[in-house]
């Protein structure tokens, strides 16, 4: 699912413009952006939280010439599932393949 996919279900499902849902989704996925720039985290309850992992320099090898490169210390951003997310998300795939199987056995 790409980007205008996302507009297009949200747009449906809320009676938004496209043009509206899409600075809606823009302006969501900026702040998650500036708030993680500026080393803060962020939690949305029942979705799951984002925040900064400081990494440390370390060797490591180019795969393709074997060279041994330092790599220096850098941040990342990271996502964290929560709970309930991974609950929804194992529920469903259960029942969608459930469903699946039942349709093939038919």
């Amino acid at each position: 699912m790409t980007k205008a996919d996302i507009v297009e279900k949200v747009a449906s499902g809320t009676g938004l413009t496209k043009i509206e849902t899409e600075a809606i989704i823009e302006g969501f996925l900026n702040t998650v952006i500036q708030t993680l720039k500026e080393g803060s985290g962020i939690e949305i309850r029942g979705f799951g939280s984002y925040k900064v992992k400081s990494k440390k320099g370390r060797f490591a090898r180019n795969p393709r010439s074997g060279e041994k490169v330092f790599v220096v210390d850098h941040f990342v951003p990271v996502f964290k599932f929560s709970k309930d997310f991974k609950q929804a998300v194992d529920q469903g795939m259960k029942e969608f393949l459930n469903q699946k199987s039942e349709k093939e056995n038919i």
